[in-house]
């Protein structure tokens, strides 16, 4: 499924709990460097446009373009593998947490560079991470499988940008004020909250029987203590490494 298609499904009140993360912000807001103008591709409804610059927000979905904020960057409504513009248009150009939903996501890498001069920056999942997140790896073992099969490899991403290539880690605050998936790694509550469910695509394209039993397991654990008896150490760190990277590339 497209993001199009998929944000005009499930998209509606996404800025409830999908909001920028400032410390992520600030990575990706100095990655871009000294751009002064910056296409934000699978922009959503804004988050993580830097402000200080000169954006043009590219989004496929009607439903998110129509909750861009008051005083947003300017969207045009189009696909990342065919962008409306001519070659170098832009400084730089950004993707965040979308690259996934792409239907061609080499081709829209492949657009970036074209109308970038430099550099494009993308925020990712890694989904040759292994390291332990337990709402997937113990309630939820089937959104891994999915999300593995769908996000882009690192390798790939860098393939398709070419020139060089930095990789980076994205630790994730545990008071992260955007909503993915990730983001509640140290607040287990929020997983139970079907507001939160209908900001993460994982969850809201899951299988609901699948996902039902899932989150009843996350319940009892937590009525019971035994979610903090096994990860309730988590909740004393301030950040933690979920596999999401920060990927900038110039052109060398």
């Amino acid at each position: 499924m497209t993001k199009a298609r998929l944000y005009d499904r499930i998209g509606t009140g996404y800025p409830a709990t999908r909001r920028t993360e400032p410390r992520i912000a600030a990575r990706i807001d100095a990655a871009l460097g000294t751009a002064a103008t910056v296409v934000n591709v699978g922009a959503g409804t804004g988050c993580y446009e830097p402000p200080g610059r000169r954006v043009t927000a590219v989004e496929p979905s009607a439903v998110m373009i129509g909750q861009r904020p008051p005083g947003a960057a300017p969207a045009v409504r189009a696909a990342a593998e065919s962008l409306p513009f001519p070659d170098a248009s832009f400084d730089a150009a950004m993707a965040v947490w979308t690259v996934h939903h792409w239907a061609d996501p080499p081709a829209g890498l492949a657009e970036l560079r074209r109308v970038a001069r430099d550099p494009v920056v993308v925020a990712t999942w890694d989904p040759a991470f292994r390291g332990e997140f337990w709402i997937t790896d113990r309630y939820l073992p089937e959104i891994r499988t999915a999300d593995a099969s769908v996000f882009p490899s690192i390798e790939m991403i860098a393939a398709a940008l070419g020139g060089r290539v930095e990789v980076a880690p994205l630790p994730i605050p545990r008071e992260c004020a955007d909503g993915f998936l990730g983001a509640f790694w140290g607040r287990p509550e929020a997983y139970l909250d079907p507001a939160v469910h209908a900001g993460m695509s994982s969850l809201a394209t899951a299988d609901p029987e699948s996902m039902a039993a899932g989150l009843a397991r996350l319940a009892a654990d937590l009525d019971s203590g035994a979610w903090d008896a096994r990860y309730g150490r988590l909740r004393a760190l301030d950040e933690l490494d979920l596999g999401y990277r920060l990927v900038t590339a110039t052109r060398g």
